[in-house]
C-alpha cells in the first residue's frame, strides 16, 4: 500500500522561487532564493536528511 510521504511545491514570485515542504515528520517549511537550483539544493538536502534519521 502507498502512502504519501511529504509534498514538494515550487513556485516563483517576480524574482525569487520558493518551495513549500510539508511532511508529517518535518512539519511546513519554506525555501527561498534567487537561483532555483539553490532552492531546490535545500530541498533535497532537508528531505535526505529528515528521511535517513526515520529508518
Amino acid at each position: 500500500m502507498e502512502e504519501p510521504l511529504c509534498s514538494v511545491e515550487f513556485l516563483r514570485d517576480n524574482s525569487h522561487f520558493l518551495s513549500k515542504v510539508q511532511s508529517d515528520l518535518g512539519g511546513l517549511r519554506e525555501y527561498r532564493s534567487p537561483s532555483f537550483e539553490e532552492v531546490l539544493e535545500q530541498v533535497i538536502i532537508d528531505l535526505q536528511e529528515e528521511f535517513e534519521s526515520y529508518s
